[in-house]
């Protein structure tokens, strides 16, 4: 009987522990956002090290960026910081390297070609609005505070090209405006983009991109 007794007096005892979570199967508690970043011992993914060979094989030039976490859902894993891919781009900071990957090509095949074809003047320069930052979805409806693509690196938003020649074509003035040829030029690499990265959004989605267009590689297969 006293066998018997012992183990009634464990079960409940047990049975606590698991309502209060068990101790040590409770994950670490998340990071709030806009605390310290924390550098993360990551090993490379193999998805990641075949990118770098990607960019590699395509001569761009690149470093790659420690895996850090800076609360809240935002984080840096398997970024890296270009360099050169053959034009000057303008405020890009850490970008995912598949993002990178689907930018440079995009570059490189796509808007610097169809600048010399459609506009007859060689590209110059991409002038970007940035890569990563740390905020939610914005202009969207029922987004509900969503994590943008932005703060985890896997979007850039794009506002302007320069030419040889001295123009300057940008989402703002030319996409309802200035010249035809600069109308078309822009909705043809609208177009391009939207074969290379997962959602691509201009002007003509909301007015919160009325002056750019936000190129993400999260196959989710939106172009407006």
């Amino acid at each position: 009987m006293s066998r018997f007794r012992s183990l009634a007096l464990i079960v409940p005892v047990l049975l606590a522990a698991c309502s209060l979570g068990g101790g040590n199967d409770r994950g670490p508690p998340p990071r709030p956002r806009g605390a310290r970043p924390v550098t993360l011992a990551l090993p490379t993914s193999r998805e990641t090290q075949a990118c770098y060979t990607d960019l590699s094989r395509e001569d761009v030039r690149f470093s790659p960026l420690p895996d850090r976490d800076f609360g809240g859902g935002c984080r840096l894993i398997g970024t890296l910081q270009l360099i050169d891919i053959g034009v000057p781009v303008t405020n890009l900071k850490a970008m995912r390297c598949g993002l990178a990957r689907s930018f440079t090509a995009w570059v490189s095949y796509a808007v610097a070609p169809a600048a010399r074809q459609m506009l007859g003047s060689d590209l110059v320069r991409v002038e970007s609005m940035g890569s990563y930052a740390c905020r939610a979805v914005v202009g969207a409806p029922g987004a509900g505070g969503r994590l943008s693509g932005h703060a985890t690196a896997n979007a850039v938003d794009i506002s302007g090209f320069v030419l040889k020649d001295g123009r300057r074509i940008t989402i703002q003035q030319n996409w309802n405006g200035g010249e035809p040829q600069a109308r078309a030029f822009l909705r043809t690499i609208r177009a391009s983009a939207c074969k290379r990265f997962g959602t691509v959004l201009s002007p003509d989605y909301n007015a919160v991109h009325y002056n750019h267009l936000h190129l993400e590689d999260d196959h989710a297969g939106f172009c407006r």
